[in-house]
């Protein structure tokens, strides 16, 4: 059975148990109910500690090994597995440490001993359940006390990775204790052999799985291993004791976020482990900096999505400690400089937990003499800002018997040259062309100054810089970056903008980057072609045929329709966008115009805001207009938070908010303004974050060319493309070729849009398994065509890989041209959908295997979006009637209870809130994860409503507290407002009440 999964556990284990510092362990020795290996346990505070074995002998006498071990089971379930790791835990007198971590320096032998005294063992096929048989594939033990657990698939047997994390998602019940988040196993592994996954936190459905590979060039996956299996790092490098002792002891970490509510505090914890690309920088710095010691500059460039804050805080912590081979230490102090204000808070709480111990790290928060004197006491970290790199430069010059590390976060991250700009603090032009050639001068920003102090100053051997960008310049490579065989300078780490793009973690935004030119033709073409035509274009589009792209009002008119008719259904009708203007007089122009045409037309459904610095000579603002009077007394530090409420959709930008800006509801850009290098990709750049239900992104450009953005993404993204497709029709080519094919059946996709579509209240659990009977038939008669791999010489037309081409290209082109404008096509909607889905069960090549975020969630989000953009309305049934009921004044619910649609018109129009359908999604979630809960339904068997809401609330808030990330707007509602926040939490008492006693 070479081809078995057996024989790829068996790879794993041998690797293990030979070369990683792993002994076997049995299953037979794992207790279940406590959710670890009680006799390796003991034996390993026996023959490590014998001194407090001891104690626990005196005052336990025979049952010293059970009262030792329940001690253990009550602090791992109280503080937790990481920490009791860390710092041991407590028995009658007696001081017992869990784990020995490798020392520093090699000053003391004894903890060295102590460290090749862990026992770190491995066991295949452990029977975890307290009741049952189920068995995990490895699990590995440090010290008795499990760390990891790994699910393991062969593809030899028709398995993938994922399948190894739907048997986690829905197969493993995170009630166990082996499974219990951050009690007993720390990080939960999915593992083929050509990728890897990786999860803290077993939530069923709901867990999610972050990448762990290695990077395939510059792009995702693994590269090919002629040693043997792709993925054998993660046993020979990542998981060989040393590795993981310094996983445990120097990385992972709790990201701890507490809220308060009616004075008490409440908290959400999510357990940090490191993507490889981040574990892989960490320890080249490290390792390249102990052989080399001080004096020397790295260039680290890592794309948007990549977790940079962490790197920088594991770094941070590395290099405070990190000593020589003769035991010396290399860096007297690290230095922090960065503008973020959310970095120092997280660098704290990190390195907090691993020393356990304040004052490691000092924030620099008053003046620049505050900042010398902690360089000069040697305070191990410093985090300082931007602004006073100078004073480092020169403090650091007039201590040249001390090291240090710099480390340099997002060097272009304040806004470009804006600095440079408020000395301008009046632009007194009145010409739009003038005012741009102006504010396009080049100015410097910060990346320019800190590399300009540095050549002043020259090399200094006591000082090493490290710097994270994702879009270093061309000189801050020749300063910073790394000299290759070739003796030219390249970035020392790259995790590259494609590898963030393909692991899901940031968004591709030239994917449907539109020229002014290329929108023109195509809307030209949709209006004269008469297939497309008579689905009834938008009249915006229309309308944008006799304009001329250089009038202020008339682009206006194009961006406020082309919002309102196809970017405000996206991402479940919460999308926003972000006009980009040439100088900050074009800004105020576009903004008054913008008002001025809503007002006009009488729109209530989209509001804008605008931003730029200093003040604006212009028609009404004698004095100067400021960002503050056009918005109406907002106030800058506001705008960000204003702009994520759900009351704007558009803010327009002169030269503020292109860089260090996240928005992840920013679905669509319209640039009018000449774009280039750095600059062109850090502005569209905004667009790129991810959030659920968000499957794309939209550019129009008014002033650039197509080649020109190509040319200035080239240097960071190495396989950019931007879409060009130019022939609506050709939509009608390829349905043509797929019906042709008779591979699908318009009554299968008939039934399978009726279904699809059906109101989210109307669905039943069925419905699944429905939409599957109609996709199935496809499939199979897909697999019946044939292969080109079983033709040597004349390949037919029509194959499996042909026809899977044609559909993909009609989904793309059909997802790309309804940017454009509002298609009216019920046929082609159809049959977008049915494709969609069908392409997904097609069978596949392992490079199609592609890492997707919360694909699940998304398909809600898009039922949303799909809905809302062919106006097929929803069919609420029943009513939500508000009474009068006490001081709560929660309102009698019907015996259809109210659908969740009416329940949110109803609290739109009591609180004035503006929540939507789309918002419906997040109730949803609450309800189902509350009606779920084991606890609560115990409690709802065998309590009266009265008593049953005590437990009710806290779990309500919890759940709430657990998802707060998808919603803020009802999170922050729910939690300000008290009389709204109790009106829902009684609703959905009532709600759950009701089900969970109907089950009795």
């Amino acid at each position: 059975m070479i081809h078995s999964e057996a024989t790829f556990e068996s790879a794993i284990e041998e690797s293990l148990l030979s070369n990683g510092g792993y002994v076997k362990g049995y299953s037979d020795d794992y207790n279940p109910s406590l959710g670890l290996f009680p006799s390796y346990v003991t034996n390993f505070l026996r023959i490590t500690q014998p001194k407090e074995w001891e104690k626990s002998v005196k005052f336990h006498g025979a049952n010293v090994e059970q009262k030792v071990v329940e001690r253990l089971v009550k602090e791992l379930d109280a503080k937790g597995a990481l920490n009791v790791l860390r710092y041991g835990f407590k028995d009658l007198g007696a001081k017992y440490k869990m784990a020995f971590f490798k020392p520093e320096t090699g000053l003391n032998p004894e903890n060295e001993q102590l460290y090749h005294q862990n026992h770190l063992s491995v066991t295949r096929q452990l029977y975890y359940q307290i009741e049952g048989m189920n068995s995990l594939d490895l699990v590995i033990a440090l010290n008795g006390i499990p760390v990891s657990t790994l699910e393991l698939k062969n593809e030899f047997t028709g398995q993938s990775v994922e399948n190894a994390k739907k048997q986690y998602a829905y197969d493993r019940k995170p009630t166990e204790p082996i499974f219990q988040f951050k009690k007993r196993a720390l990080v939960h592994f999915a593992v083929d052999t050509t990728e890897v996954a990786m999860t803290t936190k077993l939530e069923g459905k709901n867990t999610f799985y972050l990448p762990f590979n290695l990077g395939r060039g510059t792009g995702a996956g693994n590269p090919d291993n002629p040693n043997g299996y792709k993925t054998a790092y993660l046993w020979e490098q990542v998981l060989v004791k040393d590795s993981l002792m310094d996983l445990i002891s120097k990385f992972l970490h709790l990201k701890v976020e507490e809220f308060e509510l009616n004075g008490v505090t409440k908290r959400k914890e999510t357990l940090i482990f490191p993507r490889y690309h981040q574990l892989d920088v960490v320890r080249k710095l490290t390792s390249d900096a102990r052989t080399n010691g001080a004096g020397k500059n790295y260039l680290i460039q890592h794309s948007a999505g990549s977790g940079k804050s962490n790197s920088i805080a594991w770094l941070s912590y590395r290099l405070s400690s990190l000593h020589n081979n003769k035991d010396q230490r290399i860096f007297d102090s690290v230095i922090v400089v960065t503008d973020r204000k959310v970095l120092d808070s997280q660098l704290q709480n990190t390195i907090y937990q691993f020393e356990h111990k304040d004052g490691v790290v000092q924030k620099i928060d008053k003046n620049s003499q505050q900042l010398a004197d902690a360089i000069t006491a040697g305070t191990n970290i410093i985090i300082t800002t931007l602004q006073k790199f100078p004073v480092i430069l020169d403090k650091i010059g007039a201590l040249p018997s001390r090291n240090y590390a710099v480390i340099i976060d997002e060097a272009h991250s304040s806004q470009g040259g804006e600095a440079t700009k408020k000395m301008k603090e009046v632009l007194t032009t009145s010409s739009l062309e003038e005012a741009e050639e102006i504010e396009n001068i080049e100015t410097e920003d910060t990346e320019d100054q800190i590399r300009k102090s540095m050549e002043a100053r020259g090399k200094q051997a006591n000082l090493s810089f490290f710097a994270f960008t994702a879009t270093p310049k061309p000189k801050t490579v020749e300063v910073f970056g790394t000299l290759n065989s070739e003796g030219l300078p390249m970035p020392f780490h790259v995790y590259s903008m494609r590898q963030a793009i393909e692991e899901g973690f940031i968004l591709d935004v030239l994917k449907n980057y539109t020229t002014y030119k290329t929108y023109f033709g195509l809307s030209e073409k949709i209006k004269k072609d008469r297939e497309v035509n008579k689905k009834q274009a938008s009249r915006a589009i229309a309308r944008f045929l006799t304009l001329h792209p250089t009038n202020l009002a008339q682009k206006t008119e194009v961006i406020i329709e082309h919002f309102r008719e196809v970017v405000s259904k996206k991402i479940g009708g919460q999308a926003k966008a972000m006009v980009v203007t040439a100088s900050r007089l074009h800004a105020v122009r576009y903004k008054l115009e913008f008002d001025s045409y809503i007002k006009e037309k009488g729109y209530k459904d989209i509001k804008t805001l605008v931003a730029f610095s200093g003040k604006v000579i212009c028609d009404g603002y004698a004095d100067g207009a400021t960002e503050v009077d056009l918005n109406k007394g907002i106030k800058e530090r506001e705008l960000p938070k204003k702009f994520a409420s759900p009351e704007y959709q558009v803010l327009l930008v002169a030269d503020k908010y292109q860089t260090g800006f996240d928005q992840p509801l920013l679905h669509t850009m319209y640039v009018d303004k000449k774009l280039s290098g750095v600059k062109c990709v850090q502005t569209l750049s905004r667009l790129n974050r991810t959030t659920k239900g968000k499957e794309d992104t939209f550019v129009l450009d008014f002033a650039n060319e197509a080649e020109d953005i190509l040319n200035s993404f080239q240097p960071y993204y190495e396989v950019t493309t931007i879409n060009q497709t130019s022939d609506p029709n050709k939509l009608y080519d390829l349905l043509n070729r797929i019906e042709d094919s008779r591979v699908l059946r318009l009554e299968e996709i008939d039934s399978f849009a009726k279904v699809f579509f059906k109101s989210k209240d109307k669905l039943t659990t069925q419905d699944q398994s429905k939409l599957y009977s109609f996709v199935d038939p496809a499939v199979d008669r897909f697999k019946a065509l044939p292969s080109e791999t079983e033709f040597d010489d004349v390949i037919p037309e029509l194959t499996q890989e042909s026809l899977k081409k044609t559909f993909v290209e009609f989904i793309r082109s059909y997802s790309f041209l309804t940017q454009i404008m509002p298609f009216s096509d019920e046929d082609l909607e159809k049959y977008y959908t049915y494709c969609r889905f069908l392409i997904k069960k097609l069978p596949r090549k392992k490079q199609e295997d592609r890492f997707q975020l919360g694909d699940d969630v998304s398909l809600e989000y898009y039922r949303i979006q799909k809905v809302g953009t062919q106006n097929i309305a929803l069919d609420p049934q029943g009513e939500f009637q508000m009474e009068n009921k006490g001081e709560s004044g929660l309102g009698k619910v019907d015996e259809e209870y109210g659908q969740l649609s009416e329940i949110i018109k109803s609290l739109n129009t009591r609180f004035g809130t503006e929540f939507t359908d789309a918002d419906r999604l997040f109730f949803d979630q609450i309800e189902a994860e509350l009606k779920d809960d084991n606890a609560l339904a115990e409690q709802a068997k065998s309590n009266s409503i009265e008593n049953f809401k005590y437990g009710f609330n806290d779990k309500f808030l919890e759940k709430l507290i657990g998802r707060m990330e998808q919603n803020q707007d009802i999170f922050s509602k729910i939690m300000d407002d008290q009389n709204f926040g109790n009106l829902v939490k009684d609703y959905f008492m009532q709600r759950v009440y009701r089900e969970l006693t109907a089950k009795k």
